[in-house]
């Protein structure tokens, strides 16, 4: 499907307008510190939860080589369908369509686990949590991270897409960020039954498109896109005059300039 926004075409379905815009801008970079705070050992045996399209599942597949074996589950078709179609063929990768609180796998399967940007999605999180430690070995890692709290600029968009799209619309932005306490965290995971649970929250730095671009961009990447696509011309170009000229004070060399703080947890089974 092709979405004509103002002289431009958003085209494809959101998962893989989400590869195409989201994961260059945010998941990749994001995905780079995960990867790096779970130190994987090449021959270990990786799940990705919620995986998406797979940016940190094929990171995860380049550490531990071929003599580990990874894995990535998600509940979305349409990601995974993105994530096969991006995965090269020489490197081997199992992908599950599940739920995180009912995983299709037996116990003590994993040595690592990681989530990124998911868990905040999860109905469950208690219970997604308990999976991800039943398919952990004795001493194996989870490592998650969750972004938050709503920075300015997501505020904006929260706001104006509240005002000229409707409320159901911006409550996705609230669910992004909706799971950053460093406490709550942590207790949500001890409660799971890890150990050695330690969480920390620190800025991430982002170098953003235009703010028309990474508007649209980011709309026709999420579930935002059925609502804002069915709204009237009227209102979507509403919408892009009263974002995008909130957006001009964090406007740096023709894109935007985005801080977020990511939390990130890790502990061991």
């Amino acid at each position: 499907m092709t979405q004509q926004i103002y002289g431009k075409s958003y085209e494809g379905t959101a998962a893989e307008n989400y590869q195409r815009f989201f994961v260059p801008s945010i998941g990749a970079p994001v995905a780079d510190d995960l990867i790096g705070v779970a130190g994987l050992q090449p021959g270990e045996r990786v799940l990705d939860v919620a995986c998406g399209t797979g940016v940190v599942t094929r990171r995860a597949a380049d550490r531990v080589g071929a003599d580990g074996r990874v894995a990535g589950l998600d509940v979305n078709p349409g990601m995974l369908a993105v994530a096969r179609s991006q995965t090269p063929p020489d490197m081997s990768i199992e992908w599950y369509e599940a739920r995180a609180e009912a995983m299709p796998i037996p116990d003590e399967a994993f040595d690592v686990v990681l989530c990124q940007m998911g868990l905040q999605f999860v109905a469950d999180r208690h219970a997604a949590l308990q999976e991800m430690r039943r398919v952990l070995v004795a001493g194996g890692r989870a490592i998650l991270a969750v972004p938050g709290p709503t920075p300015q600029i997501f505020a904006i968009m929260r706001d104006a897409l509240a005002g000229h799209i409707g409320p159901k619309a911006a409550l996705f932005v609230d669910l992004v960020f909706s799971m950053h306490d460093v406490g709550e965290l942590r207790e949500l995971m001890r409660s799971a039954g890890f150990e050695k649970v330690d969480v920390q929250a620190k800025p991430k730095a982002f170098r953003l498109p235009a703010p028309a671009d990474f508007l649209w961009q980011y709309i026709q990447s999420t579930p935002l896109a059925e609502a804002v696509n069915q709204a009237d011309p009227a209102r979507r170009h509403a919408l892009e005059e009263d974002v995008c000229a909130q957006w001009q004070r964090f406007a740096v060399d023709g894109g935007l300039a985005l801080q977020v703080n990511m939390t990130t947890a890790t502990a061991r089974k």
